[in-house]
This record gives structure tokens, sequence and C-alpha cells, in this order.
């Protein structure tokens, strides 16, 4: 029986990937220094394709891959892959909903508490001595009492407020409309949101519809005291209106797992210490990230078994 080809343009553990190769004839594009060159020989056999949020999986690729049944990601979010015109040609697209929730909203509070504590600050500060030799301390901010902003409550968003709360903050959010079920504070217009809150957590989807949603007005309305925490995409918060801010300290500081060109993060960002910069690790952990690569294994096998993959993308 012939294998059907996987076109794999980035990778899953490695004893996933051993799986997966009973199975599966997998061309591993990541690996190759001239992945155009490959592609060209086997875009032909090519049935199925996996990606993560940092492979961009446009009309081009699709097209160049003429029998593509699937296309499964190793994200939540897709705004990476163009879903529409992959579902115009009967392509399945799935993605892993749900599993990242947790880490990710752990990383959003690791975030919060570091840039208000100051933590990565006084990391270096031990380390070099300076606690020894009498050098004053980097003092920080409480969170308790203070009011964080939520953008976007969906299942992380929910996840950050629980959290939150057991930090005895207040809690308020932003979103199209209102969600009835939380006792949360609502509010339908962001700026005014901004102007209220101690911290501002992003924790939207990518894509045109969120470009730029924090820009230099919302900055401004955050104020001085204020932090901005962004775990959703780079691409939510205007990075040059976020430089700006942070050098002219229209707001206190920052917290970033995301930026709007990964894996470059802005030079200036480096030299801040009122910023905590993370490289895109919101639900990188070896339990999320092996739960996500069981997921991918078994959309891909059901398909090929000829059955419902287990979380198509729906648009």
């Amino acid at each position: 029986m012939v294998k059907p080809t996987l076109l794999a343009l980035t990778n899953l553990f490695s004893n996933q990937m051993e799986e997966l190769e009973k199975t599966f004839e997998i061309i591993h594009l990541y690996k190759e220094n001239d992945p155009e060159a490959v592609l060209g020989k086997v875009k032909d056999k090519v049935q199925a394709i996996l990606c993560t949020m940092h492979n961009t999986v446009r009309q081009n690729l699709i097209d160049a891959c003429p029998n593509l049944e699937i296309l499964v990601c190793k994200s939540v979010g897709f705004d990476n892959v163009d879903v529409a015109f992959a579902k115009s040609k009967n392509i399945i697209v799935t993605n892993t909903p749900d599993l990242v929730t947790d880490d990710t909203a752990d990383t959003a509070m690791g975030l919060l508490i570091n840039v208000s504590r100051r933590y990565v600050e006084l990391d270096a500060y031990t380390r070099v001595g300076r606690w020894k030799n009498g050098g004053a301390k980097p003092l920080g901010h409480s969170l308790t009492h203070k009011k964080v902003g939520i953008l976007g409550l969906g299942r992380i968003g929910q996840a950050i407020a629980k959290r939150c709360s057991a930090f005895g903050m207040e809690i308020c959010y932003h979103t199209r409309s209102k969600k009835n079920e939380f006792d949360y504070t609502y509010y339908d217009n962001l700026k005014e949101m901004a102007k209220d809150v101690d911290y501002l957590i992003a924790v939207v989807p990518g894509g045109a519809e969120t470009e730029k949603m924090i820009n230099a007005d919302i900055m401004s309305a955050l104020g001085s005291n204020g932090y901005l925490i962004n775990i959703s995409r780079g691409t939510v918060v205007d990075e040059t209106a976020l430089v700006d801010a942070l050098k002219e300290k229209k707001i206190a500081g920052a917290a970033l797992d995301v930026y709007e060109s990964e894996p470059r993060v802005p030079d200036e960002l480096k030299t801040m210490d009122n910023v905590v910069l993370l490289p895109h690790v919101g639900a990188a952990t070896y339990e999320t990230l092996g739960a996500m690569g069981d997921l991918i294994i078994e959309n891909l096998c059901l398909h090929f078994d000829g059955k419902p993959v287990k979380t198509p993308i729906q648009i």
C-alpha cells in the first residue's frame, strides 16, 4: 500500500514523527536548504501539510499541491492560513483548540507578575552581585486590588480572568458583545477600558479585524501607570507606537510573548528595563505540545481512514 505524502513545514516531538512515519511518507521541508526546489519535485504527491503559526500557507502553496486533501495546524490560531481558499478547494483544515488554554493563561500571568514585580531585573540584580554590594533593589507594584482589562474573553481570556481573580484583582473586559454569564465589568469601548485599568492584556485572535487594535491612542489612554501584556498576536499591537510610548513613558511597561515580525524583536525593546520579552512560548510545554502532536496524528489518521476529523476549522 502506498503511503500518503505529508509535507512537514514544522515538526512534532521525535517519537511522534516516528509514529507518523509508519503511515506517511514525510517530506521534512523545514530541514531543506532549498525548500522551493524540493517542493517543485514533490508537489504532485503531497496530500497533507503540517504547519504551525509561524508558517504562512496561502493560495500559492495550496495551488502548488494539486492533490492536497488536508492541512493540519499545530496551533489554535489560523490567521497564517488561507482557510477560505483551502475550503473552496475542498481541503480540510484542522487546528488544536482547547489544549493550549491553561498554559497560555499561565504565560500571561507570568508576564503580568514579572513586569509588575520586576522579577527579571531582580534576577539580574542578584546574578551580577548588586545585592551583595548593597545596591538599591528595583521595587515593583502589588497586583492585589489592581484593575486588569482583558481584551478578548474567549477560553484563554476566561482562564486568565480566573487566575487574576485568585490574585485579588478586579476584572473587566472588552469584546464585541457582552457575555452575560460573567459578572466581570464589561466595556463596549476599548479606549474607555484602557483609561480605567492598571493592566491591559491582549487575548484576541490575529487577522485584519484586530490589526493594530492597540494603537497610540489606546496606549495614551492606558497611561503612564499602566502596563500592556500581549499574548495574542504581534499584529494586534502597533509595535512602532509601543516603542514610542515606552520611550516617552506614556505607559509604565510592557510584557510581550508575540511580535509583529517574528522572530525579529525591535532592538529598542531589548534595551528597556520596563519590558519583559519572551520568544513566543505561550503554550510551549512538554505536556501541551505533546497533546497537540497527538491530536494532529489523530486528525491525519482519521482523514486517511475515511472518517471525519476531530477538530475541523469552521468559518
